[in-house]
């Protein structure tokens, strides 16, 4: 009864301070894709045996360097986003009640031609759904400024961590045990982040290149759609693939075009995401497709879209907290894919 009470006040708390919280899990969600990805500068730049908290001046800075490197790279896709995606997506939120009229019509030549019935009040209103999202991202944008702060400090301090943790827990043993549980949630989530990105990114330009050589409207705007959509397990790659096919219904007279989107993005979803992204990550996500799907559906319960692209992080850190102490083990074991779970670091 007791874990269940402190459970029930650690779900409100979450769900109470989310205003605050969200923003704070984007700061960290960025500043460990900078380092992530200054951690791959650090191993081309000279010299390669720096270690990241070294005190040599030419460690430090190659240190700082990689992380002005990464923070440049991260900069130059969000400029291409705003100078060439946004407009896009301008267009296309003006076409938005020509393509709800044209649902309207697939839907009344269903009925009458096909004699399925087919009723309107069921298909979503894309103006309005695109208004809720407009909403949503400017009040993203008003803490953005909130944001910034976080990272900012975060880059500060990063250099303290180890120190302050020395003197947080001063017993040797317990010390060690937090260290190594702390470094496998930090490794893990670098190397799960990165990669993430990576595939993302990658099957993003794919469905670009593919979209504009077919011939469909807004490939820049369904593109970015499939690039961020790809870190919502399972379900984001779903809505992503049937935004673009569902348009291409819309605007073409024949099915030659949605044909031919729905057998692009598909095919690009099981390459990257099912065939490249396994062999890439390893074992970096031995997790239970059910269980990242009840994450899914927890987080985004508590926090909405926000919380549904950070629900396998946090099972990550979850599972990796879980399975080093013999009172949880087998919440670990029943989390992973195969019910193999990290070794635990004895006392």
């Amino acid at each position: 009864m007791r874990g269940f009470l402190i459970f029930s006040g650690l779900v409100f708390f979450l769900w109470l301070g989310r205003s605050i919280i969200i923003p704070l899990m984007v700061a960290a969600f960025l500043w460990y894709l900078i380092n992530a990805v200054a951690a791959y500068y650090r191993k081309v730049m000279p010299p390669y045996y720096c270690e990241v908290h070294s005190r040599n001046w030419l460690c430090i800075f190659s240190n700082w360097l990689a992380i002005v490197l990464s923070i440049l790279t991260l900069g130059g896709i969000i400029y291409v986003f705003v100078t060439q995606i946004q407009p896009m997506f301008t267009e296309l939120m003006y076409a938005l009640p020509q393509i709800q009229d044209k649902i309207a019509d697939m839907g009344e030549y269903i009925s009458d031609e096909i004699g399925i019935a087919f009723d309107m009040s069921l298909v979503p209103n894309i103006s309005e759904i695109a208004s809720k999202l407009g909403t949503a991202a400017a009040g993203f944008a008003t803490s953005i400024g909130l944001v910034l702060i976080y990272i900012l400090f975060m880059f500060v301090e990063q250099s303290t961590f180890n120190k302050k943790f020395a003197h947080l827990v001063t017993n040797k043993t317990q010390s060690k045990k937090m260290r190594y549980i702390l470094d496998s949630i930090d490794d893990n989530m670098k190397k799960y982040l990165f990669m993430k990105t990576m595939i993302s990114a990658a099957t993003g330009i794919m469905s670009y290149l593919w979209l504009r050589t077919i011939g469909l409207e807004f490939p820049g705007v369904w593109a970015f759609i499939i690039f961020m959509m790809n870190y919502i397990p399972t379900i984001g790659s779903i809505i992503a693939c049937a935004m673009p096919i569902l348009f291409a219904m819309t605007v073409s007279t024949t099915l030659h075009l949605p044909i031919l989107t729905a057998a692009g993005l598909i095919g690009l979803q099981i390459l990257f995401g099912n065939i490249l992204e396994p062999k890439l990550t390893g074992k970096t996500l031995n997790l239970s497709t059910l269980a990242i799907l009840i994450n899914l559906v927890f987080w985004g319960m508590i926090w909405g879209v926000a919380g549904m692209f950070f629900s396998v992080p946090l099972l990550v850190a979850t599972f990796i907290i879980t399975a080093q102490f013999d009172s949880t083990r087998w919440i670990a074991v029943l989390l992973s894919a195969d019910g193999n779970i990290p070794d635990k670091k004895e006392d």
